[in-house]
């Protein structure tokens, strides 16, 4: 089986709190020639959380789900959790209007692996950001979409490069140390 019911629950969790965390960061901007009374019409909090929504979950839900599907790869049973509790936290403090965020977005549990097998699980988080960075920076560079859509294009860009790079820090509990510790264990 692909999911489970609790990593179907856990993944509808984390786009949730995703949108809701990144919802004042992505505020939706008003496009060329928009109708002010329509614009301000719509809520503000729907709107943003939707916002929040488009940007981030996929840049961060993908991330997690590359290291399940890479670990199911080798052959490995790989479950997905939200941090519930970290949810918790970091929500409480964005209704507090807290000035500093820390964010966590998931986690994928597997059993031990061989170091080279669980050296690629821990990259392919990362590297799917960086895939989808490329894929934001063709999209604009070539001008497959229309030109409204590119303010959404270039915020998720940035998200996505900052979390390849974010990730790759090579400190406890980041994928990069848990590659590189990986790969020091294979010598």
């Amino acid at each position: 089986m692909l999911f489970t019911i609790n990593e179907l629950i856990d993944l509808v969790i984390m786009v949730l709190a995703i949108g809701y965390i990144f919802s004042s960061y992505f505020k939706r901007e008003p496009t060329e020639g928009y109708d002010p009374l329509v614009y301000y019409k719509k809520s503000s909090f729907f709107e943003d959380l939707k916002q929040g929504i488009i940007v981030a979950a996929p840049a961060i839900v993908l991330h997690e789900l590359m290291h399940k599907f890479v670990a199911m790869g080798f052959g490995v049973q790989a479950t997905l959790h939200a941090p519930l509790g970290w949810y918790v936290i970091v929500v409480v403090m964005r209704l507090l209007n807290f000035p500093l965020l820390f964010f966590v977005g998931g986690y994928v549990t597997h059993p031990i692996m061989p170091p080279l097998q669980s050296s690629i699980v821990s990259l392919a988080g990362p590297f799917t950001n960086l895939l989808l960075y490329l894929i934001c920076l063709a999209i604009v560079r070539f001008k497959i979409v229309e030109r409204k859509h590119y303010n959404i294009i270039g915020m998720a860009g940035k998200l996505n490069l900052f979390l390849f790079a974010f990730n790759l820090i090579p400190l406890p509990g980041f994928d990069g140390y848990n590659a590189i510790m990986d790969l020091i264990r294979l010598l």
